[in-house]
C-alpha cells in the first residue's frame, strides 16, 4: 500500500492532494495514509502538509531501480543483472546465495537499505534509505585462491579513481581498503569468498558507498570516523556515480585476471594515505607501532619498528596523528 501512496503522490507532485482523496484512491483509512507519508519522510523523500489542503510531494530521493542502472551503462558483465530490494539484511547475504545457485559474473544485488550491512573486522555498516549506494557484486576470477585477497586492493583502487573522476579528488586509500577523506570514511568493502584449495567458486565484494548522508545522520560515534559525498560538499548524482565505479571496476578486475596484479598493487601506492606514515597496527595477537613504508607483493603492509620489519597480513591499522612541537 505505501507504494500505492508513493506512486499517487510521485503522479502528483508538487501538488496539493487532500488525505481523504489519497484514501479513496489508495483503499486505505486516512490513518494509514499518515503512517506512509512518516515512513516515506524517514526515507528522504521532502513531503509538505496544511490543514485543509492536505500532502504534497516536494523532492523525492533519486533512487537505483534496474533500468535506471542499466541506461548508460560502459560495462560489458558487471552490471549485466541487477537485483534490486528495497531493503535487506545485507546484499553480501544475497549474492552469496545467488552465487551458490550459480548467478553469473557480473550480477549485482542493490538495495537502498540495508539492516544488517557489514565491513571488516565484522563492523557494522549504516546504511540508510537511498542516502549511499550499498551492492554487492558476483565474481568468478580465474586466478588461484591464494591471489584473492588481493581483490579487496583492487576495489579500492577502482573506488578511488572513480571517485576521482566524479569531483572527489582528496579521497585516498588506507590499508588495505579503507577509501579515507580528510581523515574520515566514505566507503565499506567487504569481499567474501567460497573456494577449494585450487579453485575459486565464487567472490562476493560488498561495497557501501556514504553519498547522501548529512552530519544529523549519523551517530555521536560515526561523526569522528565517517564522511560522505554531501558532507564533503561535492554534488554526484547516485547512478552517474556508480555508473562510473561499475566502470572502474571492471577495468581493473580485467588487469588482474589478464595481468596480474602488478598494476594495481603499483596504482594502490600512488594513491595511498598510510606509506610514510607512522601507524599503530593491532592485530589478533598483538599490537605495535611503526612507518608503513611499503606493500610485498601479496599486497601485505610493511612496517618498519625499533625491532626490524613487520609484515601485516590483517589487523586493524590506524595513521598516527603529526606530533606538533610546543612554541614558546
Amino acid at each position: 500500500m505505501r507504494q500505492d501512496v508513493l506512486d499517487f503522490l510521485l503522479r502528483n507532485q508538487h501538488q496539493f492532494i487532500s488525505g481523504q482523496k489519497i484514501s479513496e484512491e489508495c483503499g486505505i483509512t486516512r490513518t494509514a495514509v499518515w503512517k506512509h507519508i512518516q515512513v516515506l519522510r524517514q526515507r528522504g523523500y521532502v513531503i509538505e502538509s496544511y490543514t485543509k489542503r492536505g500532502y504534497c510531494l516536494i523532492e523525492a530521493p533519486e533512487l537505483l531501480p534496474p533500468e535506471r542502472v542499466y541506461d548508460g551503462l560502459k560495462t560489458q558483465v558487471f552490471g549485466c543483472d541487477v537485483q534490486y530490494f528495497e531493503k535487506v539484511d545485507s546484499t553480501n547475504n544475497v549474492a552469496k546465495k545467488l552465487a551458490e545457485d550459480g548467478a553469473r559474473e557480473g550480477t549485482i544485488v542493490l538495495a537502498e537499505e540495508q539492516s544488517g550491512g557489514r565491513g571488516r573486522l565484522s563492523r557494522g555498516w549504516y546504511s540508510p534509505f537511498a542516502k549511499g549506494i550499498w551492492f554487492s557484486l558476483i565474481l568468478r576470477p580465474p586466478f588461484m585462491p591464494m591471489e584473492a585477497s588481493k581483490m579487496t586492493l583492487l576495489a579500492a583502487v577502482a573506488l578511488t579513481k572513480a571517485f576521482h573522476k566524479v569531483g572527489l579528488i582528496e579521497s585516498g586509500i588506507k590499508w588495505p581498503n579503507d577509501i579515507l577523506v580528510k581523515g574520515r570514511k566514505i566507503v565499506g568493502i567487504l569481499t567474501e569468498l567460497s573456494a577449494s584449495m585450487e579453485h575459486i567458486n565464487y567472490v562476493v565484494m560488498g561495497i557501501g558507498i556514504n553519498t547522501g548522508l548529512a552530519k544529523r545522520d549519523l551517530s555521536k560515534d560515526l561523526k569522528k570516523i565517517s564522511t560522505s559525498f554531501l558532507i564533503e560538499n561535492v554534488p554526484v548524482s547516485r547512478k552517474a556515480l556508480f555508473q562510473e565505479v561499475l566502470f572502474q571496476l571492471e577495468q581493473y578486475y580485467a588487469i588482474a585476471c589478464t595481468s596480474g596484479f602488478d598494476k594495481i598493487l603499483a596504482e594502490w601506492k600512488i594513491l595511498s594515505v598510510t606509506l610514510g606514515q607512522d601507524v599503530e597496527v593491532t592485530m589478533p595477537d598483538r599490537a605495535f607501532t611503526g612507518k608503513a613504508i611499503d606493500l610485498n607483493d601479496s599486497g601485505h603492509l610493511l612496517v618498519e619498528t625499533e625491532t626490524g620489519i613487520e609484515t601485516v597480513l590483517a589487523g586493524d591499522v590506524k595513521v598516527r596523528p603529526v606530533a606538533v612541537e610546543p612554541t614558546n
